[in-house]
Order: structure tokens, then C-alpha cells, then sequence
């Protein structure tokens, strides 16, 4: 049974409302403690019939070893084809989905394509929110037409005068043998036919002789309508996408950017220093300075590639540590200088020190050769 809330109403229903409007659906599991609870089960079933929707993320993979992950995702495919019943294989993206350094780094390479596919996905949503709604159409146009076959299957069954509560009972229990029976009749796949559980729980508040009889001219309509309209429909939403400017999801973690989740918030760390005159990151410099001469510098700067090498060793995400060389490359040429690779390690120190990175660099953190660049204040 699924887990109702305080309030009274079926958790499962809720779902199942959400679920047949919204475009994507993500199922969320721990790869350290992988577990699908009885009301877990139960709530994704709620999602039948929206399976093209379900992604599923197997989040803080970095948590276990490469044959630990293996394992865990071989258990997870399992446990879910015992709920999902799909002819299809649902879409796993494996990774760190959060901000904390990465505990095993393994895998980083993996869990960066994971973490850009997933979030490729989820920006084209709107250039496919037209595809989605006509598929919606076409499903509901189908669902209306079997239930015009239910029904009036029913009503022609039913006595004219005695017996119609035995016989109603006998054709609600007698249901998959109907369904079976107008399959062949009408030549109607299978996935087309509502649920038969629920369906009959339906069926057991309806008096059956009130049910209109089939109307020949109608299920015309609606077959025609499948069959020409929905394809020029179909023709004209392409012509559309190629006219149209490329829609991205905006905002959120995706404000700025179309790589990933780089905007976390302003959090209290980078604001450490905003009262002084002095830049923050001078007093850390000299030991910063050593390291950075280490990294090969030409002409006084280092490149992306050998700046990534150090970096890394954080072992924070690469969607953070992509955030902090946005953030470090004041002049945007794709290397840094001796300031830029001291801010690009405060940065780092600062998301270590569990504080959150400004959406923009401050004007405090600004390196103190850069700033006469800024635009001045009128």
C-alpha cells in the first residue's frame, strides 16, 4: 500500500498527477546504501505509463571502488526491472551529484561525462516540451478510444432486466479475458489498455446499462486524426525547432553556464576579508608563488592543462573545480597568472572549508593587478 501523508490524501495519487505533467522524472539512489524500500517500490510504480520520462542517477558513486560500483549498479538494474516493467533500459547516470571532494577519484573522467550528459538532458528539455505534448496527445487519444471499446463491450453484455448486479460482478472479474478478446477484435496493442486492477476498482461504482453504446463515426475521427494529423502536426513542430533560436533550461544551477551546475550561491567564506585593504589572499601567496612555479610557467602564466593537474589534487568535483577557474580567470585567456592561480587555491580552500562560492568574483577577491580593468563607478 502506498504511504499516505499526514493529511489524509494518497501519496501515490500525487505522484501520478505530477507525473503525467512534468518532463522528466529522476529517481535518486546512494551507491553506498543502495536500498528500493516497500514505499519507495510502491512510488515508482506510481509512474506507469511515463517511463520514456524516468532517468535515474546513482549518486556519491565515489563513495566505493570500480568493482564495488559495478556490483552496486548491477544490483540496482536488477532491483529495478522488478518495478519498471520497460522494454527499454533505463537511462543510469553514475556519479558524485554533489559538491564534497571526491573520496575515491578513480573515476572523476566517468563521473564529468555522467554529470554533462545528465545536465545536456535536462537543458533540451524545453526544444522537446512540443514532441512531449503531442506524444501525451496520442496517448490520451488512444486511452479514449479502448475506453470507448470497454465500455460499450460492457454495455452490450449487460441483461435488459434481471440479473445486471450478477452480471456486472461476472464482467469486472471476467475483465483481462475482455481486454484479451478486444485486442484481437480490434487489432489493439496491449500497452494501450488501462491498467485492469484499477480499472476494475473503476468499474464497481458505474452502472453499466447508462454506458453509451459504440459510435462508429467517432473512433473514424479519432483514427484519422492519428493517422494524417498527428503527422503534419509532427512536420511543422520540426520546421519550428529549426527556425527557433536552441532553448536551454535557465536559472538555478544553470545560470551563467551550459556545461553544468557551476552557481552554488554566495556563501559567508568568500566574503572573509571584504573589510580589509589588504587582498585576502596576500598573506596565503608566498606559499601559493612556490607551487605555482613548479607548474612550468611561460611568459608568467600557466596553462589550463597543467593548472588542472594541481587543481585536481583537491579532488572536488570537476563541476566545481570548473566553477573556481571561471571564477580565477579574471582575463578570460585561458591561463592563469601568479594571482589568478593564488585566488583559483582560496577558492579551493574555501569550498574545502565547507563554504559556498560567490555566483560572481567580489570586488575584494579581485586580484590586485586586474582590477584596474574593472569598469569604474560613476
Amino acid at each position: 500500500m502506498c504511504p499516505s501523508l499526514p493529511t489524509g490524501y494518497d501519496f501515490c495519487q500525487v505522484l501520478q498527477w505530477f507525473a503525467e505533467r512534468v518532463d522528466r522524472i529522476i529517481l535518486l539512489f546512494d551507491a553506498h546504501k543502495l536500498d528500493i524500500s516497500d514505499e519507495f517500490s510502491e512510488a515508482i510504480k506510481a509512474f506507469r505509463g511515463q517511463d520514456d520520462k524516468i532517468r535515474v542517477v546513482l549518486n556519491k558513486a565515489d563513495q566505493v571502488d570500480t568493482q564495488q560500483l559495478m556490483r552496486v549498479y548491477g544490483a540496482l538494474m536488477w532491483s529495478l526491472g522488478k518495478v519498471i516493467n520497460t522494454p527499454e533500459v533505463l537511462r543510469v547516470y553514475i556519479g558524485s551529484f554533489w559538491a564534497q571532494p571526491l573520496q575515491n577519484t578513480d573515476n572523476r573522467r566517468l563521473f564529468e561525462a555522467e554529470a554533462q550528459d545528465l545536465f545536456r538532458d535536462i537543458q533540451s528539455l524545453p526544444q522537446k516540451a512540443a514532441v512531449r505534448k503531442l506524444n501525451d496527445l496520442i496517448k490520451r487519444a488512444r486511452l479514449a478510444k479502448v475506453h470507448a471499446y470497454i465500455i460499450s463491450h460492457l454495455k452490450k453484455e449487460m441483461p435488459s432486466v434481471f440479473g445486471k448486479e450478477n452480471k456486472k460482478r461476472e464482467l469486472i472479474s471476467r475483465l483481462p479475458e475482455i481486454y484479451t478478446q478486444l485486442q484481437r477484435e480490434y487489432q489493439i496493442s496491449s500497452g494501450d489498455f488501462p491498467e485492469v486492477k484499477a480499472m476494475q476498482e473503476q468499474l464497481e461504482s458505474y452502472d453499466f446499462t447508462k454506458f453509451h453504446s459504440l459510435k462508429p463515426k467517432l473512433i473514424e475521427a479519432v483514427d484519422n486524426m492519428l493517422s494524417n494529423k498527428i503527422s503534419s502536426l509532427m512536420s511543422l513542430i520540426s520546421q519550428e525547432e529549426t527556425s527557433m533560436p536552441t532553448q536551454l533550461v535557465q536559472g538555478g544551477a544553470f545560470d551563467g553556464t551550459a556545461e553544468g551546475p557551476f552557481n552554488q550561491g554566495y556563501g559567508e567564506g568568500a566574503k572573509e576579508g571584504a573589510d580589509e585593504e589588504e587582498w585576502v589572499v596576500a598573506k596565503d601567496k608566498p606559499v601559493y608563488d612556490e607551487l605555482f612555479y613548479t607548474l612550468s610557467p611561460i611568459n608568467g602564466k600557466i596553462s589550463g592543462v597543467n593548472a588542472k593537474k594541481e587543481m585536481v589534487t583537491s579532488k572536488l568535483p570537476n563541476s566545481v573545480l570548473g566553477k573556481i577557474w571561471k571564477l580565477a580567470d579574471c582575463d578570460c585567456d585561458g591561463m592563469l597568472d601568479e594571482e589568478e592561480f593564488a585566488l583559483a587555491k582560496h577558492l579551493i580552500k574555501i569550498k574545502l572549508d565547507g563554504y559556498e562560492l560567490p555566483n560572481s568574483l567580489p570586488l575584494h577577491l579581485v586580484p590586485p593587478s586586474h582590477r584596474k580593468s574593472l569598469p569604474k563607478a560613476d
